[in-house]
């Protein structure tokens, strides 16, 4: 690649990712709460220290793999790359799937910016740690999809990608939940990034994930403005997706009304992922990604 080729995908990454940000992100990687198995073995370095690492058998060199573990003598004799596997290692899988249906657009900050910013973090740090990640973005089903990335080399690729990604049309998680699920390699880390303000719900789809093993995180983005609106008066509401209308007559009574549905509705979609053993994090399109990922995603254990 050449030096201006090298700026310009630069400077992409940078417009969703500030550089120091990014020197922070180096010392993270994704945790698991599970054993997963990945559909090959030894890819993951372990990070207990003091142990003795066991040589345990090879596979073929992928585009982005470490070359520190590539076995030399087996090129010396085949010409051909393979990697060192090690019984203290595992492969693991990180897919993120981010939601750009229209309500996505919305808010000041828009939901799907802070989003992206957010998807871009989580898969930098997946990448640079050398893991499998798959990256998806849903409205009406899928509409895009970078699978089985590895190694840093993919960065300029996935930072192309969330910036193409234009939150706009309606939403039909459910099937981007079974068109997900179809294309997996093996268990994994799943994160799915949306408001769920979904008029279909939301149970059918991510029992859909719970049921294929992931290790589910939900993050629900919300903008300011949904949280607590500053609205008042006589209005005519539009849906940005499937564009119903409703007039409402907006006053005290129905404002306090308003925010203890959408309460309900958040401690709903809460309480059942934890009934499920999925982890959830409510999070607002204001706040900084920095404070959401080396803060909130930290404490709830996806990042170590």
């Amino acid at each position: 690649m050449s030096a201006q080729a090298t700026s310009r995908s630069t400077r992409k990454l940078t417009d969703l990712l500030d550089s120091r940000f990014m020197a922070r992100l180096d010392g993270l990687d994704v945790a698991s709460r599970k054993i997963l198995q990945g559909k090959l073995q030894g890819e993951r370095r372990s990070k207990r220290r003091g142990q003795s690492v066991e040589f345990a058998d090879h596979r073929p060199y992928v585009r982005g793999d470490d070359l520190r573990f590539v076995d030399w003598n087996i090129y010396g004799r085949l010409e051909q790359l393979f990697m060192k596997l090690f019984m203290e290692e595992q492969d693991l899988t990180v897919h993120v799937l981010l939601d750009v249906s229209g309500s996505m657009a919305t808010g000041e900050p828009t939901k799907d910016l802070a989003a992206r910013r957010l998807a871009a973090a989580l898969s930098y740090v997946s990448l640079v740690n050398n893991n499998r990640v798959t990256l998806s973005a849903f409205c009406d089903g899928l509409t895009g999809q970078m699978p089985n990335m590895r190694g840093r080399i993919y960065l300029p690729q996935m930072a192309e990608f969330l910036l193409s990604a234009e939150a706009d049309g309606p939403s039909d998680f459910d099937k981007a939940c079974r068109q997900a699920t179809a294309t997996r390699q093996g268990s994994g880390v799943m994160i799915v990034i949306s408001d769920f303000l979904l008029k279909e719900g939301y149970e059918n789809a991510l029992r859909q994930l719970i049921s294929r093993n992931y290790e589910l995180y939900v993050v629900q983005m919300l903008s300011p403005q949904e949280r607590s609106p500053e609205i008042s008066g006589d209005l005519r509401l539009l849906d940005c997706e499937d564009y119903d209308v409703a007039e409402i007559t907006l006053n005290a009574a129905l404002m306090k009304s308003y925010k203890r549905t959408l309460a309900g509705f958040c401690n709903s979609l809460r309480d059942f992922c934890t009934a499920r053993g999925a982890r959830y994090l409510p999070a607002v399109s204001s706040d900084p990604v920095e404070k959401l990922v080396l803060n909130s995603l930290r404490r709830l254990g996806l990042l170590q």
